[in-house]
């Protein structure tokens, strides 16, 4: 499952925010007699992750996350919806006292305006975006934002476009930082076209653009298929390190579905000192209420790592 297709089903029900009355705000809030207190870590699911349950509305959404024991969420496509709209997300999850994961940046790097190229357009369409996410942090309560730098621009050496994207990043930090807001870099595995594809090689970026607004987004579905070794890359690299993402492999669904050992990973970045949103990036294994109940019930088995 590629991005564009959680930004895709974030859009979905954009409309059934404003207005109408929920059924679930009227009904149980809870499912299975589940454990619904916090988590250790603040996991931060996605809209659509649990509309089965709560229905199509964010908002509901978000109060049906909370009411499991959720204090976090993503929300990708955050940028695409009305201001309307994100002035109500924001002030949810401020009543709740929630957390706002990452939102992507709007077209902040992709393969049509890779920043890889040195193009003067493609920057411009990038700090666009960057001056665009200090308005968005503003009305969701949020500090992070999704950077992809594009594909290869393969008519150019790779260390020139290294310091090309080196160089827009730069620019773009001198735009977040006096915010506060942080763009995280996120090394992909969806197609060998992206430039960025390792932990190491965003850490070495992150070191060249030496500002506090220039970090790295560690999904651990990416780096498990790029590069495994997770927690010792994890550890090579902490320093840059500003949020997490999830998805296990193969199949980027919830954990306890694949190869990776996510409570023994929860506890290693909880050890040492991780208290941010850990983002839900993934499907689901089972369709429908099943698989919402089966997608809490894995974050509380994996989250079990305190005794």
């Amino acid at each position: 499952m590629k991005r564009a297709q959680f930004i895709r089903n974030s859009l979905l029900a954009t409309g059934a925010v404003v207005g109408g009355t929920s059924l679930y705000a009227q009904g149980d809030r809870t499912v299975n007699g589940q454990n619904n207190k916090p988590f250790n870590l603040n996991y931060g699911p996605h809209q659509g992750q649990f509309e089965n349950h709560a229905g199509k509305s964010i908002l509901d959404q978000i109060q049906f996350a909370y009411d499991h024991g959720f204090r976090g969420i993503e929300d990708n496509g955050f940028s695409g919806r009305s201001v309307a709209e994100q002035e109500k997300i924001g002030k949810l999850l401020a009543k709740l006292g929630m957390s706002m994961g990452v939102f992507v940046l709007d077209k902040g790097g992709n393969g049509a305006n890779t920043l890889t190229a040195g193009k003067q357009e493609y920057v411009d369409i990038f700090l666009k975006g960057c001056r665009q996410a200090v308005e968005l942090a503003k009305r969701c309560g949020g500090k992070f934002t999704t950077v992809v730098p594009g594909d290869f621009a393969r008519n150019l050496p790779l260390d020139i476009q290294t310091a090309n994207v080196i160089e827009a990043l730069r620019r773009g930090s001198e735009i977040l930082e006096p915010h506060g807001i942080i763009m995280v870099l996120e090394p992909l595995s969806d197609t060998p076209d992206l430039f960025l594809r390792t932990s190491t090689q965003t850490y070495l970026i992150c070191k060249g653009v030496n500002s506090p607004s220039c970090k790295i987004l560690y999904d651990v579905y990416h780096m498990q298929r790029n590069e495994g070794d997770l927690i010792a890359n994890i550890d090579r690299c902490w320093d840059e390190i500003a949020y997490f993402q999830t998805g296990d492999n193969p199949g980027r669904r919830e954990p306890t579905t694949g190869e990776i050992n996510y409570k023994n990973l929860f506890k290693h970045i909880y050890d040492k000192g991780y208290r941010g949103v850990v983002g839900m990036e993934h499907g689901k294994s089972v369709d429908g209420k099943e698989g919402e109940v089966k997608l809490i019930a894995a974050y509380r088995e994996v989250d079990n790592f305190l005794q």
